[in-house]
């Protein structure tokens, strides 16, 4: 289930879906992306996040691969084209008990 909830963010990111992608997360969910030193807290937090970063640089994500770091972790190694050029990265997913996205830690390689 966790790995389609992340197959589903990919999608609605690239497709600059701003409901569908607030709609994977738990309201007190965070994105800590250590590129831009910033903690994302709460709905409106990932709506700015995914607003700027994803939306704002006409970001497109390529799932790369996805593998189990911990329990409750899966980390996606991407890669990422934009305004901005072409990065690799990961983002590496919690969820609760109801599959819903709790904390993504982003970084670019």
């Amino acid at each position: 289930m966790s790995k389609l909830i992340i197959q589903k963010f990919i999608t609605a990111a690239n497709s600059y879906d701003t409901q569908t992608v607030l709609d994977l997360f738990a309201t007190d969910a965070v994105i800590d992306d250590v590129s831009v030193g910033e903690n994302f807290e709460g709905l409106a937090g990932i709506k700015k996040y995914i607003t700027t970063f994803f939306f704002g640089y006409h970001t497109k994500t390529e799932l790369l691969s996805l593998e189990h770091t911990e329990t409750g972790k899966i980390l996606a190694k991407v890669d990422f084209t934009g305004d901005f050029g072409h990065e690799t990265g990961g983002l590496e997913f919690r969820f609760n008990e109801a599959g819903l996205i709790t904390i993504i830690n982003a970084f670019l390689d």
